[in-house]
């Protein structure tokens, strides 16, 4: 087992293909697994591969995203999910890396495994959820902790049954501003459609700050 980071990163250093990493949020965003480390931007500019899920909720989470920004700019795929299964790295398709916890439930290290039916499980697992996983961009990443008050607006009307020709009316922009802002508030919330976008802002209480203005 590895309990410091200087062994994790000393691990990650070694890799020469692909990196996989996904990362549940459960132990926040210093844990063994879910930290983003200096190791991996060298690992990319030396040409490994890197492909990351995290859960969507990190859209709204600016300094992570930003930082996952960060290591899409250095050649990084990164993708969210609406929930991600375990926290585990894989390495060239050899070695898993997953976050152990010590015996009284405190957060302990990393386990270390290169059996073939660990390693293939996790990879197998990260294969099925890499495909219909919704890419981060730059673009994605949020200034703040919330949509701007237009967006929220926008959001609020839509969900309130304004078609898009009825929202740009109201608002006073046009139809394609309209598409164009909902598209990027999918986005940025990781929502595959417009009625799960709406979901998302209710739970973050965004429609309700833009129905009480």
């Amino acid at each position: 087992m590895l309990s410091t980071h200087a062994g994790i990163d000393a691990t990650l250093a070694a890799a020469s293909r692909e990196v996989l990493i996904t990362c549940t949020l459960s132990g926040g965003t210093e844990g063994p697994i879910g930290m983003l480390r200096r190791v991996d931007h060298e690992n990319l500019r030396r040409g490994v591969r890197y492909r990351i899920l995290f859960p969507d909720r990190v859209r709204t989470m600016p300094m992570l995203a930003m930082r996952l920004g960060s290591l899409a700019m250095t050649g990084a795929e990164v993708r969210t999910v609406p929930d991600v299964p375990t926290d585990a790295v894989v390495l060239d398709g050899a070695l898993a890396m997953l976050a152990s916890d010590r015996p009284d439930g405190g957060q302990g290290g990393v386990a270390m495994f290169r059996l073939p039916s660990v390693v293939n499980t996790i990879v197998g697992l990260f294969e099925r959820l890499w495909p219909a996983a919704v890419a981060l961009t730059t673009a994605d990443v949020p200034q703040g902790d919330e949509l701007t008050a237009r967006e929220r607006e926008l959001l609020a009307l839509l969900s309130g049954g304004y078609t898009d020709e009825s929202a740009a009316a109201r608002l006073g922009i046009s139809v394609r501003t309209v598409r164009r802002t909902m598209s990027a508030i999918m986005n940025r919330l990781g929502a595959r459609s417009r009625f799960q976008a709406g979901i998302k802002a209710a739970e973050g209480g965004w429609l309700a700050s833009a129905n009480a203005r």
